[in-house]
């Protein structure tokens, strides 16, 4: 049930971090994956790295930010795979200030890039999804779905809205056999993380103090979540948001 041959994904921000994580799970599991990124040096070595592990996969430039690019996007890979099966909406970034520092561009830009962009590739898989007669989506949160942060007014904003654009997706779209499911990661060991531990004193101490796994997370933890909702296993799962954070929330 956990096997991906034969399916097609598009991974948005897949050329690294948490979604590089995710698309080598996926490609584990037989998923020809395209990596939908911007920086073309950085695709080019994920997708090196995915097609030693047997997927034939390959890159697309793409701002998903621009609707008009994303068009582009879903129909370019339906040309050359011929479908579309699963969508992991990962494309993410943030500006730490605290909120009366934030001007309406620097608001605008988080919010553009980790939610209307979630909504805009979401819009534009669906009819390539209910064309299979099945579909997975897959919406990157974070802590800060749940919690708050003095550093993260907008960012916290963008992903509280992951939360409930993938309910509202899931309720839409269950009814064509579509599951919109969400990860909320933990503090990860990434380059995002890196320069939020370079620009708030303590933050490392004090995420290791709070999770009962005692670590940090780690790209490769979140392979077997990507496989678990992308496949047949998850097929009566939709609108979830599932923590994979080491017990970060959990803990009191």
């Amino acid at each position: 049930m956990f096997d991906l041959q034969g399916k097609v994904a598009i991974v948005t921000g897949g050329n690294g971090g948490i979604g590089l994580g995710m698309a080598r799970g996926l490609a584990d599991a037989g998923a020809r994956v395209v990596v939908a990124a911007r920086n073309e040096e950085k695709s080019k070595a994920a997708v090196s790295d995915l097609q030693a592990r047997g997927s034939d996969s390959f890159a697309i430039a793409v701002d998903v930010t621009n609707e008009q690019a994303v068009e582009a996007l879903m129909t370019e890979t339906v040309e050359r795979c011929g479908r579309l099966d699963i969508l992991v909406n990962n494309a993410g970034t943030n500006i730490r200030k605290l909120p009366q520092e934030l001007n309406l561009d620097e608001w605008q830009h988080v919010m553009d890039t980790n939610l209307t962009s979630a909504f805009l590739c979401s819009r534009s898989a669906y009819p390539h999804l209910k064309h299979a007669g099945r579909g997975k989506i897959i919406n990157i949160g974070s802590m800060l779905s749940i919690f708050g942060a003095s550093f993260a007014a907008a960012y916290g904003a963008s992903k509280g809205g992951i939360v409930q654009l993938t309910k509202s997706l899931a309720t839409a779209w269950a009814v064509d056999n579509i599951q919109v499911n969400g990860v909320l990661p933990g503090w990860i060991d990434t380059d995002l993380t890196l320069q939020a531990r370079q620009q708030i004193p303590g933050l490392h101490d004090r995420v290791l103090s709070r999770t009962p796994a005692a670590r940090w997370g780690v790209i490769d933890d979140f392979a077997g979540v990507a496989v678990f909702l992308a496949s047949s296993a998850s097929d009566f799962i939709t609108g979830a948001a599932i923590p994979v954070d080491g017990g970060y929330s959990v803990l009191i």
